[in-house]
């Protein structure tokens, strides 16, 4: 009987487990949206830093947007398998091929996210505060998805509040639990926090900064010579040379590199007045 019902509203068996398997994973990017999302928020105001003594590293802010991209390719490939066809070919990546707005507008946050990532890569050919006005269209994304996540549920008759309600206020909830209750080693283990980092003292922007380089945690990737080449500079032998005591102009370029620095190898105090 059930078998007769599927068939007669076009569906098979085999779409109904396909079916399933793209609602597990778009809920799962969903929550890893969010995941990311409060992850970069809790970064960029600094509250990790207060609460555990320890810096938040970018490369924990990439894991999670990842594992975005990574559930979210699973859910637009299973739309690739289904029998109904709902998408085929090029479409599950061109946005607005198959008719249908609410299946574009998560491919265009599928999309551009997939660009932030890649670009994050990139850094030394391009400066980091150019690269974060570029990244701030991640709040676009995360704006998209959330449409196309509660449209998508709404239009296939599948709307649970408690599942999508229950994933958004979750994912903020699981952020800080894990920050404020987890060892920090744990953190440290997984990527999120940097090992034996202090929390950095506030600088006056304005004032003159005194450099310094932590050789043990320094890898030489050369983002803090792109960001500021008049002070940071990698020798032919690739060890970093630096200007301890560089002048107040430039200060926002020093800023810049240790903001990029992803291992936050360099340390900035407040220097002397001359």
């Amino acid at each position: 009987m059930t078998g007769d019902l599927l068939l007669a509203a076009g569906f098979t068996s085999y779409d109904t487990g396909v079916r399933a398997v793209a609602a597990l994973s778009g809920r799962l990017a969903y929550l890893c949206m969010c995941l990311t999302l409060c992850w970069g928020v809790l970064v960029a105001t600094g509250w990790i830093r207060r609460v555990t003594g320890h810096q938040a590293l970018r490369t924990g802010h990439v894991l999670l947007a990842a594992c975005t991209l990574a559930t979210a390719t699973v859910h637009g490939l299973s739309m690739l398998l289904l029998d109904e066809q709902i998408v085929v070919g090029t479409q599950v990546v061109i946005p607005f091929l198959n008719g249908y707005v609410r299946h574009a507008l998560g491919i265009l946050a599928f999309d551009l996210m997939a660009m932030i990532m890649l670009t994050t890569w990139i850094h030394r050919i391009v400066r980091y505060r150019t690269w974060l006005r570029f990244h701030q269209i991640g709040y676009l994304v995360i704006a998209l998805g959330v449409v196309h996540s509660w449209w998508g549920a709404w239009a296939n008759a599948n709307f649970n509040l408690l599942w999508l309600g229950g994933i958004t206020v979750l994912a903020p909830a699981l952020a800080l639990t894990a920050v404020r209750f987890l060892p920090t080693r744990v953190l440290v283990r997984i990527g999120l926090l940097a090992a034996d980092s202090p929390a950095r003292k506030q600088v006056d922007k304005a004032a003159p900064l005194s450099i310094s380089v932590d050789n043990q945690r320094c890898h030489r990737y050369g983002f803090c010579q792109s960001e500021a080449p008049e002070v940071f500079r990698l020798r032919e032998d690739g060890r970093l040379a630096y200007r301890q005591n560089p002048e107040v102009e430039h200060n926002r370029d020093v800023l810049s590199a240790a903001r990029a620095c992803p291992t936050r190898a360099i340390e900035l105090e407040a220097g002397k007045r001359d």
